[in-house]
């Protein structure tokens, strides 16, 4: 069966209120079950290893607890996955480290025979975790004893293509290259930890296991400004954000579209390209991602795309708008091969590529000069939209946007006939107001004088190496 990813049950409005006491109170009552039915499928597995007296036969003989279709995420999490007993053993052994360590510490017995860990339980030691970390061989072993057959005929649980991968459920972290598969540490995602426990799934820490940061603006649709045909172009990322699952899924086009939405914004510096992303992020109800290139990028072959691989595992299904500014950083052309860098570097393109197409939600590029990028990733683009410096009309709705209320206008400014006069972007015009305004602040007053508007168009002009 084809799943979309699990919902989120409970989300961030509603963890502080009062109904996630309550929500809790329940996940906690359903967690207990099923750490009680573990306690008792690790006894038996380790009275029938070791030949102890037994009441079961095999630890499939114990039922799993019935899990009714309650409003806990946990009970939500099994239900919707349809999750199996092989499959619920190994989510909650995974589970396990983070909120009930305690109950692995059996697997610390020695063997008197050779005064050492028994190997066939598997697990680590964390580098600061001081428990048990279970492994891929631990699940084996509670679920097949030794019996080779039946761990064989369970290696599935840790394919690819097992929903526990292919939706970033959960997967194998191995320490080291030379490392065996299956003694790598069963690894939950944050995400999952966060929907099997609390229900609220944590925003991500920009960090380097995060180079990215959530940008927000406290403007509003309204406030954009754009020429007619960009902001046809922009409406078009609007609706496919809005009505793209109903097209892939319901009217089932998904069998011959790629998931996901792919354009790539490009004009002068200050055109709102930022803005527009941002936006577009607010009036969709979607998180918007920058991510920080400076962290991202690196000298070293192979770094850059490992840096970004955090990225875009983090994000997976979570149909987030990831934003590359200066895009043509990472993502430029190619260049001939004349050494083995060129030949990594080019590599290094090919990957950002393939990783940006298979992405399932929206990825924007902004960059001041499109020559500059890579003509494969425009090529595969769903739209390339230019944001042109605004014309008189649309610098004029910009100025007169731009003053606070509370700042008036001294009656010498005529904004229809500066926004005519002088050829300034929106991010140029908001550096004019900021510097106008402080300066009347600073003489005492709240009047914007048109001194103070010169002198700031001014220094913008002198930026650009242009005199008024």
């Amino acid at each position: 069966m084809e799943y979309q990813p699990f919902k989120i049950i409970v989300d961030e409005n509603n963890a502080k209120g009062g109904m996630v006491s309550d929500f809790l109170k329940l996940n906690t009552q359903v967690l207990n079950s099923e750490l009680e039915w573990f306690v008792k499928l690790l006894d038996t597995r380790l009275k029938l290893h070791f030949g102890h007296d037994c009441e079961y036969q095999d630890v499939y003989d114990i039922p799993c607890p019935t899990i009714s279709p309650n409003n806990t995420s946990y009970a939500k999490f099994i239900n919707y996955y349809q999750l199996s007993f092989e499959e619920r053993v190994v989510l909650l052994l995974a589970l396990i480290p983070h909120i009930k360590p305690q109950l692995l510490d059996v697997f610390y017995t020695k063997n008197a025979a050779n005064d050492r860990e028994f190997t066939e339980f598997g697990g680590r030691n964390g580098s600061v975790h001081q428990g048990f970390l279970p492994t891929a061989q631990t699940a084996l072993f509670i679920l097949a004893g030794e019996n080779l057959e039946k761990r064989l005929r369970l290696l599935y649980l840790f394919h690819a293509d097992h929903v526990f991968q292919k939706y970033n459920i959960l997967n194998i972290d191995r320490s080291g290259d030379n490392e065996l598969d299956l003694n790598g540490v069963l690894h939950l995602s944050r995400d999952t930890l966060d929907m099997l426990t609390t229900g609220v799934i944590r925003k991500p820490n920009f960090g380097p296991e995060f180079p990215a940061k959530r940008i927000e603006t406290a403007l509003t649709w309204d406030d954009l400004v754009l020429d007619y045909y960009t902001m046809q172009h922009v409406l078009e990322i609007k609706a496919w954000i809005d009505f793209g699952d109903e097209m892939l899924y319901d009217l089932e086009l998904g069998q011959k579209l790629k998931p996901g939405y792919r354009v790539l914004f490009h004009g002068p510096a200050g055109t709102g390209k930022t803005l527009t992303a941002t936006l577009l992020g607010k009036v969709t109800e979607r998180d918007v991602y920058r991510i920080d290139l400076s962290m991202v990028i690196s000298k070293y072959i192979g770094e850059t795309e490992k840096n970004l691989e955090k990225v875009f595992r983090q994000v997976e299904h979570k149909n987030w708008i990831l934003f590359f500014d200066e895009a043509d950083a990472l993502f430029g052309k190619r260049t001939n091969i004349s050494d083995a860098h060129d030949r990594f570097a080019n590599q290094e393109v090919s990957y950002l590529l393939q990783r940006v197409e298979d992405y399932a939600g929206v990825v924007i590029l902004a960059s001041n000069m499109k020559s500059n990028l890579d003509e494969a990733f425009l090529r595969r683009f769903q739209s390339v939209i230019y944001f042109p410096m605004p014309e008189p009309n649309e610098r004029y709705r910009l100025w007169q946007n731009a003053f606070s209320i509370k700042t008036p206008l001294s009656d010498q400014i005529n904004l229809k006939e500066i926004a005519a006069q002088f050829e300034l972007s929106g991010g140029s015009i908001m550096n004019v107001v900021r510097y106008a305004t402080l300066m009347a602040l600073r003489d005492k007053t709240r009047i914007i004088t048109i001194g103070n508007l010169m002198d700031g168009i001014r220094k913008e002009f002198n930026k650009e190496g242009k005199s008024l």
